[in-house]
């Protein structure tokens, strides 16, 4: 999950920002919440996944950027995750039924946190390849996280699309940036530069190539 972006970068859209940030955290809250019930886990164990793929990237990269935790200094997401974690919980039935939509809801999550990712931390040290790893972490750490708790092969060490739609998202945005391209269009072109690569995972089932045997 990705901290909002300061006002001097999204302008007139930050509210906006704000809230699809806060609809990534819940899709994401969810992916981990349904990974504890499909691992027949209590509702503490369902919260506490629930937090791993929707804070997770974000504090690790505000860790490593030494800047606050974004969830400490606004404690909306968690309040977030908490609300995804017992709606999961209660109603997995009816969630699974629409895994469709949410893998959908999902990549849009991932290519808005990897872009946001990458504005915090190009602000904070102007080093484009800095700013393009945090992105990626941002978008696919606390995902990762969640997959090896629950025994699981974390996603983006599969051979579908994943990381590398966060990777484009990122890198196509510190690309404008570069160009001087204006930061609220750096910002969306790169969101829907990221979903795009993550969408064509999705509906043509791309993958990266492996090793020759």
């Amino acid at each position: 999950m990705a901290e909002r972006f300061p006002t001097r970068i999204c302008g007139v859209t930050l509210d906006l920002i704000a809230l699809f940030d806060l609809f990534g955290v819940f899709v994401f809250a969810i992916s981990g919440a349904l990974a504890a019930v499909r691992k027949d886990m209590d509702i503490f164990g369902v919260t506490m996944i629930a937090l791993f793929p929707a804070v997770g990237g974000g504090t690790l990269r505000d860790i490593i950027l030494d800047v606050p935790v974004f969830w400490v200094v606004d404690t909306t997401p968690v309040w977030v995750t908490f609300a995804a974690a017992v709606i999961s919980f209660f109603l997995s039935p009816l969630l699974e039924s629409r895994l469709r939509v949410l893998i959908w809801a999902d990549a849009f999550g991932l290519a808005l946190f990897a872009v946001l990712g990458a504005g915090k931390a190009l602000d904070a040290t102007g080093s484009v390849l800095i700013a393009v790893m945090m992105g990626v972490a941002t978008g696919v750490v606390g995902g990762m996280i969640r997959d090896v708790v629950c025994n699981d092969l974390p996603l983006v060490l599969r051979r579908e699309i994943y990381a590398t739609a966060a990777f484009a998202g990122a890198g196509t945005f510190c690309l404008l940036r570069g160009l001087n391209v204006q930061e609220d269009i750096s910002l969306w072109v790169s969101v829907a530069g990221a979903f795009a690569v993550r969408a064509a995972g999705i509906l043509l089932g791309l993958s990266l190539p492996r090793p020759p045997r």
